[in-house]
């Protein structure tokens, strides 16, 4: 079986870098932009030329959560539409206060690339409520059962495509727990950081691996199908303690080349959220 895509380039030294992080940082550009070269571990499984929708997700997280931040609030949800093939090469990333408020406030953010004709424009945007946090131990319940613990070891295979084992998906270890035809269950976490020399936050964390819930939970062969996700929202209740973040995933596929992904989130303690994908379905060929 031949791969989604072949790559058969001589290694460079953003195959190198990748083994690090998915983003250099390069700066300042014009306009409160910041600009970021994207590595060999931000590379799609559908195309070489493209992002995995994660670490892009990831990059507009860190933007959100950087721009004008205040003590006692937290990013409670954030929708990243991809407007387009996020290109593996130079990137541009800003974000800005929507709509301020002292107790919620919107925080949008954009990833900006140049075409192959020079013009410049959005390859993703990403909107984001920011909510005013205070106590309220005493009413906290989750709607959602834990998953079982992560295992030892990879003892259940997820069951990775052929050729599937490559850019964004070698850049993050992955353990199955026992699932079921319906829902999907593993336990996953990043191998690299998301810009080279910064550690993780909780928040970051989660987008650097939900993107994969689409993977993880499909239920067509992807050498007959292609289900690429026009969009991704997480909503978070709490964020995640420790390193591995869980999904436990249901794909569902309508009659009419629409599909949805939705996925319970969890750290180790418990779930922390959900997050939904929407699904552009095409027979291949």
């Amino acid at each position: 079986m031949t791969r989604v895509h072949d790559v058969t380039e001589e290694p460079t030294a953003l195959d190198e870098a990748g083994t690090r992080a998915y983003y250099l940082a390069r700066g300042a550009a014009a306009d409160g932009y910041e600009r970021y070269l994207a590595t060999a571990s931000t590379v799609s499984v559908w195309a070489a030329s493209m992002q995995h929708g994660a670490p892009p997700s990831a990059l507009l997280a860190r933007a959100v959560e950087r721009c004008a931040p205040r003590d006692g609030m937290r990013v409670a949800r954030l929708t990243m539409e991809i407007l387009g093939p996020v290109p593996v090469g130079e990137i541009e990333v800003r974000a800005w206060v929507e709509r301020p408020g002292k107790r919620v406030e919107l925080v949008g953010a954009e990833l900006v690339a140049t075409q192959p004709d020079g013009s410049r424009r959005a390859v993703a945007k990403a909107a984001a409520w920011r909510i005013a946090t205070s106590d309220t131990t005493a009413a906290a319940h989750t709607a959602d059962a834990p998953l079982p613990p992560v295992p030892e070891a990879a003892e259940i295979g997820w069951g990775v495509p052929d050729g599937w084992d490559i850019g964004y998906v070698k850049s993050v270890e992955i353990r199955a727990v026992e699932s079921t035809a319906i829902t999907r269950r593993v336990w996953v976490k990043p191998l690299v950081e998301v810009v080279e020399g910064e550690e993780i936050s909780p928040l970051v964390r989660v987008f650097s691996v939900a993107d994969v819930a689409n993977g993880v939970g499909a239920q067509l062969d992807p050498y007959q199908w292609t289900f690429l996700n026009t969009d991704l929202t997480i909503d978070l209740f709490r964020l995640p303690e420790g390193e591995w973040i869980g999904l436990a995933v249901e794909t569902s596929i309508g009659p009419d080349g629409v599909g949805m992904c939705s996925t319970v989130l969890h750290d180790e303690r418990g779930p922390i959220g959900r997050c939904l994908q929407i699904l552009e379905v095409r027979a291949r060929g």
